[in-house]
């Protein structure tokens, strides 16, 4: 059974930056595309950043240039850098997996994480 678990979130002032991991296990990582997805308070779950399992990423708007998703295959790990981070950005934070690119950009795969909250003070 796929397990997902977040870690690294928490309280950051605006402008400064947090690093998402998401430690997956019961799965052939390499195999698998891997997304991040947040959800704010009183708004729709949305897609962040997606990567491939050939490492191609894909980036909402609202991210572009200040977060990047990676991938560290031998530990079975997918990460999230956020940079300059805005009050906009509060939201708790997602890992989803999954064998079909397609499913993770679409948010219709059932590997989910349990999430990791993100605070960003103005």
């Amino acid at each position: 059974q796929v397990q997902l678990v977040e870690s690294g979130g928490g309280l950051v002032q605006a402008g400064g930056s947090l690093r998402l991991s998401c430690a997956a296990s019961g799965l052939t990582f390499s195999n698998f595309a891997m997304g991040w997805y947040r959800q704010a308070p009183g708004k729709q779950r949305e897609l962040v950043a997606g990567i491939s399992s050939g490492g191609i990423t894909n980036y909402a708007a609202s991210v572009q240039g200040r977060f990047t998703i990676s991938r560290g295959n031998a530990k079975n790990k997918v990460y999230l850098q956020m940079n300059s981070l805005k009050p906009e950005d509060t939201a708790v934070y997602y890992c989803v997996g999954d064998l079909n690119w397609s499913t993770v950009v679409r948010g219709t795969s059932s590997n989910w994480g349990q999430g990791t909250p993100v605070t960003v003070s103005s």
